[in-house]
């Protein structure tokens, strides 16, 4: 597996990261948000490509520390150190993500992929979330 300068494989918009999942039948998509994220804010969904999202909390709700099984919740998904399944994580933003991919290469699992604007993006200019990532552009998503 090769890694870059920033401890992962790389940054993919959401639609590169839609592809990947579409044209590899080995990619996992998972969400590292936490529970309270997933049930108010909505959840990708990776069905149309044939596969299931994975959820993992990287920080857990409501104490915010971070989840000490991170990986070996990450390895109950089937995912396996060596393997070489593309992992593809996604958070709200792309913060949380980022440091899922760094911590699942450090553990061998991947290639590591961030999502970029994650599934919603930063503040914009009126205050609110939601004007990038995974939901504004139009990817599959659903709310639980």
């Amino acid at each position: 597996m090769t890694t870059g300068p920033t401890g992962y494989t790389g940054d993919l918009t959401p639609q590169q990261a839609w592809d990947l999942l579409a044209q590899d039948e080995r990619a996992v998509l998972v969400d590292v948000r936490t529970r309270a994220e997933w049930q108010y804010v909505g959840v990708p969904e990776a069905t149309a490509t044939g596969r299931s999202t994975g959820f993992v909390e990287w920080v857990q709700y409501p104490s915010g520390e971070p989840n000490p099984h991170f990986v070996s919740e990450l390895q109950a998904l089937g995912l396996a150190p060596g393997d070489g399944r593309p992992v593809v994580f996604l958070c709200r933003s792309g913060v949380r993500s980022v440091a899922a991919a760094r911590a699942a290469t450090a553990a061998g699992l991947g290639p590591a992929y961030n999502v970029l604007e994650g599934f919603e993006g930063d503040v914009g200019p009126d205050g609110h979330r939601g004007h990038q990532g995974w939901r504004a552009v139009g990817l599959p998503w659903a709310q639980r």
